[in-house]
């Protein structure tokens, strides 16, 4: 499972950067859809990794 988790992990984290950089490419602020769009991601990004973390731990504790 956490081979899944890390594959879903890499796919948020590169998805969140190509969003970020393309915001990047025009002056001015971004447009909120896209600014939640990234915080979004931020979330999810760190739910995977709680989720990653535990059954890291559970591995560890059973084997």
């Amino acid at each position: 499972m956490s081979d899944k988790l890390d594959a879903l992990l890499e796919r948020l984290k590169a998805q969140q950067r190509t969003l970020t950089l393309a915001m990047a490419q025009h002056d001015g602020m971004p447009a909120g859809s896209d600014l939640r769009q990234v915080a979004e991601l931020e979330n999810v990004i760190a739910a995977v990794e709680a989720v990653a973390g535990e059954e890291a731990d559970r591995e560890q504790r059973s084997g």
